[in-house]
């Protein structure tokens, strides 16, 4: 493992996905939250891998390219991070184009829900402007709905009538994001594997089962230091880590200004103190140097 690497944040989002802070905003946040190493996940996207590593200056945080990939299969759904990829590889970009491709479709099908269901109605200046995010998503869309007090909040906007419009087949498999990542030299972990769709939690001989699918695809950890999660339910991911070999990994979901969590907030204090597939992890995947 490389030298002096305690505290860490391996799961973020910028204004590439559904955060608030842009790539260059979450570089300075990292710097002064004191993190070793960190990694963006952006939803479905690559863009700041390729942004942020140019930024770096001596004493930076060492940098772990990342993504964050929304699947779904008959069994439920998957978030599925990638860590320590080619952003220039030929899978991984495919994977995003498909991946936005469907984020894009589902954007514009909810907007059309919402209108036709509710009669939602918003201007052509700003759907031009949320389809002009680099990827749009619920959030932006529950944004707009405050803003014309359709919605009391983001929450209720989001659970109340966003998720009202169901998409059956817009999804990735969670073995392609597996294996894209894989084949571009990444490390696929799973995120936050204890929770499934809405207030699902997924836990014991069905975690196991998952798990048990997922493998054999190429799934190489878990994140089992979350912010979301329950001392008990990091133990249980930290026994299944354990029981497969698998990596292990810690991240705070930071979406800056969209949700309650700050940059390091991931139940992990120190990588010393951290299960040994914390080290493993940090040891095996391709670092940028600063």
């Amino acid at each position: 493992m490389p030298d002096k690497i305690e505290k860490i944040d391996l799961h973020m989002h910028t204004t590439v996905s559904d955060g608030t802070d842009t790539p260059e905003e979450i570089l300075s946040n990292v710097r002064a939250a004191g993190l070793d190493a960190f990694s963006v996940t952006d939803h479905d996207a690559i863009k700041a891998a390729l942004v942020i590593p140019p930024l770096l200056k001596e004493g930076d945080p060492r940098f772990i390219t990342g993504v964050e990939f929304s699947c779904k299969d008959s069994k439920g759904k998957y978030h599925v991070l990638g860590y320590g990829y080619d952003p220039g590889a030929w899978p991984i970009r495919s994977i995003v184009e498909k991946g936005h491709g469907f984020r894009m479709k589902k954007t514009k099908g909810r907007l059309e829900f919402l209108r036709d269901q509710f009669g939602f109605v918003f201007s052509d200046e700003e759907i031009s402007e949320l389809l002009q995010n680099d990827n749009p998503g619920k959030p932006h869309i529950a944004n707009l709905m405050v803003k014309h007090h359709y919605a009391n909040n983001r929450k209720q906007a989001i659970k109340e009538y966003i998720n009202q419009k169901r998409f059956k087949d817009i999804y990735l498999l969670p073995e392609e994001a597996i294996r894209a990542i894989a084949s571009s030299g990444g490390i696929p972990v799973l995120a936050h594997p204890s929770y499934g769709s809405g207030d699902e939690v997924i836990v014991g001989e069905e975690m196991d089962e998952r798990l048990r699918r997922l493998i054999p695809e190429g799934l190489k950890g878990v994140e089992a230091y979350y912010s979301g999660f329950t001392p008990k339910l990091q133990q249980e991911m930290l026994s299944f880590a354990e029981k497969y070999e698998l990596y292990v990994t810690a991240g705070s979901d930071y979406h800056g200004k969209n949700k309650l969590i700050s940059i390091g907030d991931n139940n992990l204090d120190s990588v010393s103190e951290a299960a040994e597939g914390v080290r493993r992890f940090l040891k095996d995947v391709h670092l940028t140097a600063t």
